[in-house]
C-alpha cells in the first residue's frame, strides 16, 4: 500500500520495513502453542484474505476522510492502526456466528458480507441505504451483524442476550463484540457480563485498549486493571498484540472454542493504538494529548503494512508471497472502492431519504 499525504497519519506516508520488527511480528502468535498450531495451519487463500480485509478496512476509512475533507461528510469516527482488531476476529469466525461491532469496527460489516457500495450508502444516509437514511449506525442482521450503537457498552448485553438464545437452541455458534478500554468502566457493559456469566452465554468481548477515550488516556494502572477484569467475572483472558493480525485471528478462534466448549463468556484483551484523533472534527487531539513517542512507537507498526512486509518475507511457516500477488490485491480492493463510491455518490442524487418513513421501525410506550 501507497502512503496517502494529508490523510494518512505522517507516520504511516514515511512508514519504511524495520527487519527487526518484522522478525517480532512473525513470533508473536507463535509464543503459544495453540496460537502457532491455527497460525501455521493457515493456507495462503486465508493468509491473503486477511491482508485483502486489513486494505479493504483502511481504504474504506481514507474515502470516508475524503468526504469530510471536500464537504461530502461532515465528520467521520476512523480507526486507523486499529484495523487488525477488527478484521482477524472476523476472520476466526464461523457461518452463522453474529458480531456487534461499535462504530471504529465497520470493517466487520464489509468482511462479514456487506458491499462496500451499501456501506458508503449507509454513511451518505441515501433512501437505499441500509438505514434509509435515517441513521448512519447500520448492519444486516441476515449477515449477522448487529448495527452499533451510540452508547458505547450498550451492545454487550444486547450480545449476551443473543449468546443466550444461541446456547438455549443447542446452536454451535458465538456472538462477538468490541469494547474499548474506556468502555469498560461503563454499566452496561458491567450488566451484560454479569449476565452473560451468570446464564453461560458463549460470548466473546475483544476489548480494544487504544490508550485513549475521547479526550481522557488511559490512567496509570489502567493496564493492569484491564488485566485483571477477566479474574473478577471468574473468566479467562486472552491476551494479544492488536497490530498483529495473526495473533489477533488465533486468540479469537481459541476464544471461541473456549466459548462454545465451556458456555461461558471470554475476554480477548488486545492492545493498540488509535493514530487518529476521536474523529475527524478534532484529528489533533490525540497528539495534543498524548506523548509523539506512542505515535512514532505505533507508527512503526502500522497493522497494513506489517503484515504485507510479513507475507513477503514468509514468516511464520509460509511461503513467501510476490509483490505482483500483494500488488494486484492492493489495485483490486482500491477498484472495489472507487467503484462503491461512485455507486454510492449517485444514490446521494437520486435516493433521497423519504421523510415519510422516519418514524418506520420506531416504537413507544
Amino acid at each position: 500500500m501507497r502512503g496517502v499525504p494529508g490523510l494518512d497519519p505522517p507516520e504511516y506516508v514515511d512508514w519504511a520495513e524495520d527487519p527487526e520488527l518484522l522478525r517480532e511480528f512473525g513470533t508473536v502468535a507463535l509464543r503459544d502453542p495453540g496460537r502457532a498450531a491455527i497460525v501455521q495451519s493457515l493456507g495462503e487463500p486465508a493468509r491473503l484474505r486477511l491482508y485483502e480485509g486489513l486494505v479493504r478496512n483502511r481504504l474504506h476509512d481514507l474515502q470516508l476522510k475524503r468526504w469530510v475533507r471536500s464537504g461530502v461528510l461532515s465528520k467521520a469516527w476512523l480507526g486507523p492502526g486499529e484495523e487488525a482488531v477488527t478484521v482477524g476476529a472476523c476472520h476466526a469466525l464461523e457461518p452463522g456466528d453474529v458480531v456487534g461491532p461499535m462504530i471504529r469496527n465497520i470493517g466487520a460489516c464489509h468482511e462479514r458480507g456487506m458491499s462496500l457500495a451499501t456501506m458508503f450508502r449507509g454513511a451518505l444516509g441515501t433512501g437505499d441505504g441500509p438505514a434509509r437514511g435515517r441513521d448512519l449506525h447500520f448492519g444486516d442482521l441476515e449477515r449477522g451483524i448487529l448495527a452499533p450503537i451510540s452508547m458505547v457498552g450498550s451492545l454487550v448485553p444486547v450480545c449476551a442476550g443473543m449468546a443466550l438464545a444461541f446456547r438455549l437452541r443447542g446452536a454451535s455458534n458465538v456472538v462477538l463484540t468490541w469494547a474499548g478500554e474506556g468502555t469498560t468502566g461503563t454499566a452496561a457493559f458491567h450488566e451484560g457480563m454479569v449476565s452473560a456469566v451468570a446464564l453461560k452465554a458463549p460470548l466473546v468481548v475483544v476489548i480494544q485498549n487504544n490508550r485513549i477515550a475521547l479526550g481522557t488516556p488511559l490512567a496509570d494502572g489502567g493496564e493492569e486493571r484491564l488485566a485483571r477484569l477477566g479474574g473478577a467475572y471468574g473468566i479467562p483472558t486472552l491476551h494479544v498484540d492488536g497490530n498483529n493480525v495473526l495473533d489477533v485471528f488465533a486468540a479469537t478462534a481459541l476464544a471461541r472454542q473456549e466459548a462454545l466448549a465451556v458456555s461461558r463468556p471470554v475476554f480477548v484483551l488486545a492492545a493498540t493504538f488509535r493514530m487518529g484523533g476521536h474523529a475527524t472534527h478534532d484529528e489533533g487531539e490525540s497528539r495534543r494529548i498524548l506523548p509523539a513517542e506512542l505515535f512514532a512507537h505505533y507508527g512503526r507498526r502500522d497493522p497494513v503494512r506489517c503484515y504485507r512486509a510479513f507475507l513477503r518475507w514468509g514468516g511464520a511457516g509460509g511461503e513467501p508471497v510476490a509483490d505482483a500477488v500483494l500488488d494486484g490485491i492492493d489495485a483490486r480492493v482500491e477498484a472495489e472502492v472507487a467503484s462503491a463510491e461512485r455507486d454510492a455518490l449517485a444514490s446521494r442524487r437520486a435516493e433521497p431519504p423519504d421523510p415519510a418513513g422516519a418514524g418506520e421501525g420506531v416504537f413507544a410506550s
